[in-house]
């Protein structure tokens, strides 16, 4: 998809236009969901125009509420990661470059860890890596084909510190430590079975990001600081609802 195209449809989301680099990492995204989209049911959303609006648009406008200030890196850096990652990861039976592996626990603390429950096509987890390559970044999504869909992208783009589980958030839930700095969550099912285990996961004062309907708006509750919901743009009742863990 051309990439002047992107950067027009993803303005109303953002505060200044993503670099060129980006634009070209989203471009082939939409190519590969297409392709992959025609064997397995990543999205129902099939146009490229409404995909670049509806997946990417509120994903990065969720992720340019996490994370204000940050700045993509320049095409050097990208370059670099590029020769990195082919250059220096462990490599499959087929000799493809693995994900460099990802340690929930250990990162610098200027690397935020990000977790993402029920990745299904990746958004926003990706788009959100895509705007912040800094992130530690873990993807839960317990269908295998989705998960293999989600690593393949992730090479394809050649991100770095990504890690995809195919297994279900419950069972994580119940043997791994609560580090993750922020926890995302879009158009999971039974949103209220799956938000408590999302909260299981959050570090102390880590924040808990909600792509949400307005109807599905959670309850005031004592471990969780809601901050007022932001109204996605084009969108009559989508909103972004961003919580603050309370030690």
């Amino acid at each position: 998809m051309d990439a002047a195209r992107i950067a027009a449809l993803l303005e109303p989301f953002l505060d200044h236009p993503l670099p060129s680099f980006a634009l070209k990492q989203i471009s082939i995204y939409i190519d590969l969901l297409l392709r992959w989209n025609a064997r397995i049911n990543l999205t129902a959303v099939r146009n490229p125009d409404d995909i670049v609006t509806r997946h990417f648009g509120e994903s990065l406008f969720l992720a340019r509420h996490l994370f204000p200030n940050e700045l993509v890196a320049p095409d050097a850096l990208v370059r670099g990661a590029r020769s990195s990652l082919i250059a220096g990861a462990p490599r499959d039976t087929a000799g493809a470059p693995l994900i460099a592996p990802f340690a929930m626990s250990g990162p610098p603390s200027h690397h935020p860890r990000v977790l993402d429950l029920g990745s299904g096509a990746g958004f926003p987890a990706l788009p959100l890596k895509i705007w912040s390559p800094n992130i530690h970044l873990t993807l839960i999504e317990s269908n295998h084909k989705k998960s293999t869909f989600l690593r393949e992208v992730a090479r394809s783009l050649t991100l770095t510190n990504v890690n995809v589980f195919s297994e279900r958030a419950e069972t994580l839930a119940t043997t791994n430590p609560a580090q993750a700095d922020v926890v995302t969550l879009r158009a999971v099912e039974n949103f209220d079975a799956i938000l408590p285990i999302a909260i299981k996961f959050l570090a102390p004062s880590a924040r808990l990001a909600l792509l949400i309907s307005s109807n599905q708006l959670p309850n005031p509750s004592p471990i969780i600081d809601w901050c007022p919901p932001i109204s996605v743009p084009q969108s009559h009742s989508r909103v972004l609802a961003i919580g603050v863990h309370v030690p």
